[in-house]
């Protein structure tokens, strides 16, 4: 059987937002989706402006071009 629904990842656990009602103990198989945060580990905000200074310049240095050709997230992930 194949249910559908949204979870919370809170304090180590994921918490559905609608009640599932399945036995106590039952395994699932679950599919992440962003977006998701990751906290940065410099906590120095004069290095975190470094970087995102430096961050900038290199997407400037790099644009992409306007003509690019534009692929869908199957062509971008190898799918099998």
């Amino acid at each position: 059987m194949n249910y559908r629904t949204k979870a919370v990842y809170r304090e180590g656990a994921f918490v559905p937002e609608i009640p599932c009602h399945l036995p106590e103990e039952a395994r699932v198989d679950l599919l992440i989706q962003g977006p998701f945060l990751v906290s940065p580990k410099v906590t120095d905000s004069d290095e975190r402006s470094r970087i995102l200074k430096q961050v900038t310049q290199r997407m400037r240095q790099n644009p992409i071009a306007a003509a690019a050709p534009r692929y869908t997230r199957d062509e971008l992930h190898e799918r099998r």
